[in-house]
């Protein structure tokens, strides 16, 4: 029963990456590669991130929020920011699309957060002898962390290499770009400052990420629109 419960959490935090691109051209388009460099850029990024947060946050004692130390981990998490325009702009890649490209970065930049942050916990805590739901929990969070990456890959397509872009959507873009950039630091205050308990903060996430995916599937369709 203990493995079973883990094999279903973990095909539930990682199936939808591979669902996703088995399902969509990207597969057709071989687009592997740059998702495996992206996956790449994204564990230097957390390592960076890792030692700015041991040198400039002090250790909490409690769990209260601490607007300071948040607004610290709003601006480190700027860091992924860095790192997605690194994958984006600096890397090599095959000969695909605008489109196919960010899909395949936000990807592999999902699986590895995912991997890194997910596994181990899974695999320790899926196989014990008491059911509970904070891993099929954390699965539905890695599905809306999944669709934030793709999302906040697309925004950032569109700030740096699409270049006849509307004027009028460009505060639009990086408005939604810095809601998803600080999503952390949104669900944080939720839970530390406002109390809501983990299933109303996956719920709220899963909520946003859909919003967020349709917002950003709309500018993106308007940006590719040929202006008049």
């Amino acid at each position: 029963m203990t493995v079973f419960h883990f094999f279903n959490c973990a095909i539930l935090t990682f199936g939808p990456h591979a669902v996703y691109y088995s399902a969509t051209p990207l597969s057709e388009y071989d687009t592997l590669g740059t998702s495996v460099k992206a996956a790449l850029v994204y564990l230097g990024t957390a390592l960076v991130k890792l030692v700015c947060l041991a040198t400039f946050l002090k250790v909490s004692e409690n769990e209260s929020f601490d607007p300071y130390q948040e607004l610290l981990k709003a601006l480190i998490g700027f860091i992924d920011v860095a790192g997605l325009y690194f994958a984006l702009t600096q890397l090599t890649h095959r000969n695909i699309s605008q489109n196919h490209k960010f899909q395949a970065v936000g990807l592999g930049w999902a699986f590895a957060d995912s991997v890194l942050h997910r596994l181990a916990p899974l695999w320790v805590g899926a196989r014990g002898l008491e059911f509970t739901w904070d891993y099929i929990l954390q699965g539905l969070e890695a599905n809306a962390n999944l669709v934030f990456s793709i999302s906040l890959a697309a925004l950032g397509s569109l700030m740096w290499l699409r270049k006849n872009k509307p004027k009028t959507l460009i505060p639009i873009i990086y408005a939604c770009a810095g809601i998803v950039a600080t999503m952390p630091s949104i669900t944080s205050y939720l839970r530390r400052g406002l109390g809501w308990h983990f299933p109303k903060v996956v719920g709220f996430e899963l909520f946003t990420s859909l919003a967020m995916a349709f917002i950003s599937w709309q500018l993106f369709s308007a940006c590719q629109r040929p202006s008049a």
